[in-house]
């Protein structure tokens, strides 16, 4: 589904990600985890060309994205993202929110962008704020009307970016949740997140980046457990053999 290839992002002098290759299959839920600074948001951002990569290749879905003249919103069309501070549009209803880009981009009717919407509303738990607007919603309920705007676009691909680091913690389950169910559904994810117990439950495959560069690569208990580096050991309070 998606395959990255000599990856590498800097930013002046600052080399950010520094040869990243990786291959992720459909279905797979794929954790990154790694310190502040390790690069993780970077690599994501560069999977929708959020950041155009200072070198390398992605090839998502058999298209290149990093080729020239690549058409930005097809691929934006395949690849939905969730944001740390959720990215609501604040003058726009919840159901608005949920409804724009279907019939922006994907030529919906207003009457099914409406049906549409509102199922994805039932589906994260807030069917009774379709009027509502963001101002007047939790960070939690703001962070799962993002998740239902992505799904809108009936995406193949999810990218959720610390999509829990904003919120107080007792509206950090409800999101989990949500994105487990995505998960349970078959979606092909990649997650950077800070929350290790949901990492371990829902990743397929676990990837550690440190300074820019994939460490570790494998199952959760692999990498959590058993992890192969000693930056990563002493990441995960391991004691290595």
């Amino acid at each position: 589904m998606i395959t990255v290839a000599n990856l590498k992002k800097q930013f002046g002098s600052n080399r950010v990600l520094r040869d990243i290759d990786v291959e992720i299959h459909e279905g797979e839920v794929v954790v990154v985890v790694g310190s502040s600074g390790s690069g993780k948001s970077t690599f994501l951002r560069c999977l929708n060309l959020l950041e155009t990569p200072t070198g390398g290749r992605i090839v998502i879905d058999g298209v290149e994205t990093t080729a020239p003249k690549v058409d930005l919103n097809a691929l934006r069309q395949k690849v939905g993202m969730v944001f740390q501070s959720f990215n609501l549009f604040p003058n726009l209803s919840v159901l608005d929110n949920i409804k724009l880009a279907p019939r922006k981009l994907r030529k919906l009717s207003d009457r099914a962008a409406t049906r549409l919407a509102k199922k994805l509303l039932a589906d994260v738990g807030l069917a009774d704020k379709a009027g509502a607007f963001p101002s007047q919603l939790s960070g939690g309920q703001k962070q799962r009307v993002a998740i239902a705007r992505a799904l809108a676009m009936e995406p193949d691909i999810m990218l959720f970016d610390e999509p829990t680091s904003a919120l107080d913690p007792e509206m950090i389950g409800e999101v989990l949740d949500v994105i487990r169910e995505v998960a349970a559904k078959g979606m092909t994810m990649v997650i950077v997140t800070h929350e290790m117990k949901f990492a371990r439950e829902v990743a397929t495959r676990m990837i550690f980046l440190d300074k820019g560069e994939i460490i570790e690569n494998g199952p959760p208990e692999q990498v959590m457990d058993h992890p192969v580096t000693e930056r990563a050991q002493k990441f995960f309070g391991v004691k290595g053999k």
